[in-house]
């Protein structure tokens, strides 16, 4: 799995322009891991709809 992280990083930074810092790098691989986790989590079925998110704060939120 590692070989294939590190593949999808060595494409991912042959798309950004010559100019690119490594500030901008490290940006574009965090947006790529989260967008890779949030996937997993859909995959997983380990999210929430947004009427389940509103019916958990109603508890903390105080009316």
């Amino acid at each position: 799995m590692l070989a294939t992280e590190k593949l999808e990083a060595e494409n991912l930074i042959q798309k950004l322009p010559d100019e690119s810092t490594f500030e901008d790098i490290q940006y574009h691989l965090y947006v790529a891991e989260k967008l890779k986790n949030a996937r997993q989590q859909i995959k997983d079925r380990k999210i929430h709809s947004q009427s389940e998110v509103e019916k958990r704060l109603d508890k903390w939120i105080m009316k």
